[in-house]
C-alpha cells in the first residue's frame, strides 16, 4: 500500500510524462510533414529530449506503482544518463546551426533555400530599378503600384509623382480608351499583349512608344494588377518614316526616268510620222485651190496635226530631247513679264497677285521655257478656281540643306532662286499629288486635258539643274515652289544668303509647338531642344490650349491652317490670357497667298515649309524679344 507522499509522487510524474510526450507530439509531427525528419536535426534532437524526458517520468511513476527492486534505480539511473546525452545532442546541433534568436528548430535546408531567394529577389530588384526601358505597374483599375528609374527618364515623373495615380496621367483621351480595351483584352485572358502608340511626358511632349503588357498573379493564381515594360522608339519611328521617304522618293526618280525615256522614243516616232502628215497635207490643200469644201477638211487636219506637234514638243522637253537655249533671266522680269499676260487672259474672276523679289534674282535657263513652266502651273491654278479665287506669282530666294525628302528630284545643300505659284483652289490629296508630274497623268474630265503640262514643267526643271515642290490640302490651295541655281551676272549682286552665325542657345525657355502632322511635330520639336529650348507639343488647338494653361509658354509657334482649329484663332485664345505672348506662325503655303488672302496679316511672323533647322532657331530667336539681343 502506497503512502500519500508516494500517490502524490506518482501523479506528479505522470503528469509531467504525459506534458513531455504531448511535446514532442506537437515538434515531431509538422517536421514529419514537412518532410524534414532528415535534414532538420535541430528540431529531431529537440523532440529526443522531450521524448526521453517523458519516458524517464513514466519510468519514476512505474517504480512507485510497483514498488519493484533497488536494480530497477539503477536502470533509471542509466535511462537519465541517455536523456542527458540527447540534451548534448541538441546543444551541439543548436551551436552548429547559428538559427537567430527564438528560433527553435529552423531548417537550414529551406533557410539556405530562403536566402538564396531573397538574394534573388534582391538581384531582381536591381535590375529592374536601373534597367535603360521603363517598368511600371498598376493594380486591376489601372493605378498606377510601381514606377523603375526608366520610366522616371522617360516620362519626366518621379515614382513619389505617380504612384497611386491612374495610369491615364499619361495618355489623352483616344489613348484611355485603347488603354482601357488592352486592360480588358488581358483580363479575358490574352496573353503577350504588345502594341505600339503615343504616350505623354510631364511637359506635354509626346513620345513614341513600344509596350508589352502582362498580368500580375498572386501565389495563390489570382490576378492582382499589370506590369508593362515601355521602349521609346520616336528615333527608330523617324529613321523609318526617313527611310520610307528616301525609298519612295527613289522610286519617283526611277519611274519618271523609265516614263521619260518612252515618253521620248513616243515623241521622235510621232514627230516623223506628223513631219509626214504636215507636208502631205501642205501638198493637197495647194492642188484643192478653187475647191472650199475640201480646203476646210485639210485644214482641220492641219490644225489637228499642229495640236500633235505641240504634244511631241512638250513630250521631249519633259525627257530633255528639245533644243534649248539658256541664258541669265532675271526672275523679276520673268515674272512681270507672265503677270502681264495672265492679267489680260486669265479671267475677271482670278485675283492676279505679283510679288517680286526685293533685289534681282539671275538665273541660267531658257527664258521661253521658263515663261513656260509658269503659265503651265497659272492655268493649272486657274482651272482649279472654277468659282474664282486668289493666285499669288512671287519670287525670292531660299536656302537649302539638302536633307529636304518633298524635292523632285533632290539638290544639294546651297542657296537657291526661288518661284512660287499659289492659289486658292481646290487642292490635292496626297496620293495625287504623288502622280503630279507623271506624263498623261490627269485628274481633269477627259477630252480637257493632256497630263503633259506638269510633266513638262518637271522637265524643264530638272533640266535647269533646279528641282519642284508641291505643298496642297484638299479644299485649300496649292503652293508650287520651283529652286534654280543663281547665276551672278555682270553689274548684280549676289543675292541674300543665309547668315552662317550659330543661332543663339534657348537658354531653356518654352516653346508650345502645333502642329498637326506628328511626322513634323517630332522633326519641330527635336530642332528646338536641340537648339536649348524646352518644348510642349501639341497636335491641334484644343491640345494647344490645355498645354498653355497648364505650364504656359515663352512663345507659340503654330502651323496656319489645321482642321479643328486655324493657328490665328489659337493665338486669339491664347492672347486673351497673356495679350503679349510672342507668336511665330508656319505653313506649307507661301507667305504672299496667306497674306493677300488675308488668312494672316502682312505683319506677322512667319516661316514657310520646309525649312531648315538653322532657318528654324534664328527665326525663332528673332520673334523671341529676349534673345533679340544675340543678334547684336
Amino acid at each position: 500500500m502506497t503512502t500519500v507522499p508516494e500517490q502524490l509522487f506518482l501523479l506528479g510524474n505522470l503528469g509531467t510524462m504525459i506534458t513531455y510526450a504531448a511535446i514532442t507530439v506537437a515538434i515531431a509531427v509538422p517536421v514529419a510533414r514537412a518532410g524534414q525528419l532528415r535534414s532538420n536535426r535541430l528540431a529531431v534532437a529537440t523532440a529526443l529530449i522531450f521524448l526521453t524526458a517523458a519516458v524517464g517520468h513514466g519510468l519514476h511513476a512505474y517504480l512507485v506503482f510497483t514498488e519493484v527492486s533497488r536494480a530497477w534505480v539503477w536502470a533509471l539511473a542509466c535511462w537519465n544518463v541517455v536523456t542527458g546525452g540527447a540534451g548534448v545532442y541538441y546543444w551541439t546541433v543548436r551551436r552548429r546551426s547559428r538559427s537567430p534568436a527564438g528560433a527553435i528548430y529552423p531548417d537550414p535546408q529551406r533557410k539556405r533555400f530562403q536566402d538564396e531567394a531573397d538574394a534573388h529577389r534582391a538581384t531582381l530588384e536591381a535590375v529592374v530599378e536601373h534597367t535603360d526601358e521603363a517598368i511600371i505597374g498598376s493594380d486591376l483599375d489601372g493605378v498606377l503600384t510601381a514606377w523603375n528609374r526608366g520610366a522616371e527618364r522617360l516620362f519626366g515623373w518621379t515614382a513619389d509623382e505617380v504612384i497611386g495615380v491612374h495610369a491615364q496621367v499619361l495618355t489623352d483621351d483616344a489613348g484611355a480608351v485603347e488603354q482601357r480595351d488592352m486592360m480588358r483584352r488581358i483580363r479575358a485572358g490574352e496573353r503577350g499583349v504588345s502594341y505600339e502608340t503615343r504616350r505623354f511626358r510631364k511637359d506635354g511632349t509626346p513620345v513614341e512608344a513600344s509596350f508589352s503588357v502582362a498580368l500580375v498573379k498572386d501565389r495563390f493564381g489570382q490576378p492582382i494588377g499589370f506590369s508593362a515594360v515601355v521602349r521609346d522608339i520616336t528615333a527608330i519611328k523617324e529613321a523609318a518614316e526617313r527611310r520610307r521617304a528616301i525609298e519612295e522618293r527613289t522610286h519617283q526618280a526611277q519611274r519618271m526616268e523609265s516614263l521619260g525615256k518612252l515618253a521620248g522614243g513616243v515623241a521622235h516616232d510621232f514627230n516623223n510620222i506628223l513631219a509626214i502628215i504636215v507636208n502631205y497635207t501642205d501638198f493637197a490643200a495647194e492642188e484643192a485651190a478653187g475647191n472650199d469644201a475640201l480646203a476646210a477638211d485639210l485644214k482641220h487636219v492641219r490644225s489637228a496635226a499642229d495640236r500633235a506637234i505641240n504634244l511631241t514638243r512638250q513630250l521631249l522637253t519633259f525627257t530633255r530631247g528639245d533644243t534649248i537655249q539658256p541664258q541669265d533671266v532675271d526672275l523679276n522680269a520673268g515674272l512681270a513679264e507672265v503677270h502681264a499676260m495672265l492679267g489680260r487672259t486669265i479671267g475677271e474672276h482670278i485675283n492676279l497677285i505679283m510679288v517680286p523679289s526685293p533685289a534681282p534674282v539671275m538665273v541660267h535657263a531658257d527664258p521661253g521655257r521658263l515663261q513656260q513652266v509658269l503659265l503651265n502651273l497659272a492655268i493649272n491654278a486657274r482651272d482649279a478656281m472654277p468659282d474664282g479665287g486668289t493666285l499669288v506669282l512671287e519670287a525670292n530666294t531660299a536656302a537649302l540643306d539638302g536633307g529636304e525628302l518633298e524635292m523632285q528630284p533632290p539638290l544639294p545643300a546651297g542657296t537657291y532662286a526661288r518661284l512660287l505659284v499659289s492659289d486658292t483652289g481646290e487642292g490635292m490629296t496626297a496620293d495625287v499629288a504623288a502622280h503630279i508630274f507623271e506624263p498623261f497623268y490627269t485628274t481633269k474630265p477627259r477630252g480637257q486635258g493632256t497630263g503633259l503640262g506638269l510633266s513638262t514643267v518637271y522637265g524643264i526643271v530638272a533640266e535647269a539643274g533646279g528641282s519642284i515642290n508641291v505643298y496642297s490640302e484638299p479644299g485649300v490651295g496649292t503652293t508650287f515652289r520651283i529652286y534654280l541655281p543663281i547665276a551672278v551676272a555682270s553689274g548684280t549682286g549676289v543675292p541674300a544668303v543665309l547668315r552662317q552665325d550659330d543661332p543663339p542657345s534657348g537658354d531653356g525657355r518654352t516653346i508650345l509647338v502645333v502642329e498637326d502632322e506628328p511626322a513634323l511635330a517630332r522633326v519641330v520639336t527635336r530642332i528646338l531642344a536641340g537648339g536649348g529650348y524646352r518644348v510642349l507639343t501639341a497636335t491641334g488647338g484644343p491640345q494647344a490650349l490645355t498645354l498653355f494653361h497648364q505650364h504656359g509658354c515663352d512663345l507659340l509657334l503654330t502651323d496656319v491652317i489645321m482642321p479643328e482649329m486655324s493657328g490665328r484663332r489659337l493665338a486669339e485664345l491664347v492672347h486673351q490670357a497673356e495679350p503679349g505672348l510672342p507668336v511665330l506662325y508656319m505653313s506649307g503655303y507661301s507667305n504672299g497667298l496667306l497674306g493677300t488672302t488675308h488668312v494672316l496679316d502682312g505683319d506677322i511672323a512667319f516661316i514657310e515649309k520646309p525649312f531648315t533647322a538653322h532657318d528654324l532657331l534664328h527665326k525663332v530667336a528673332e520673334v523671341l524679344p529676349n534673345l533679340i539681343r544675340g543678334y547684336g
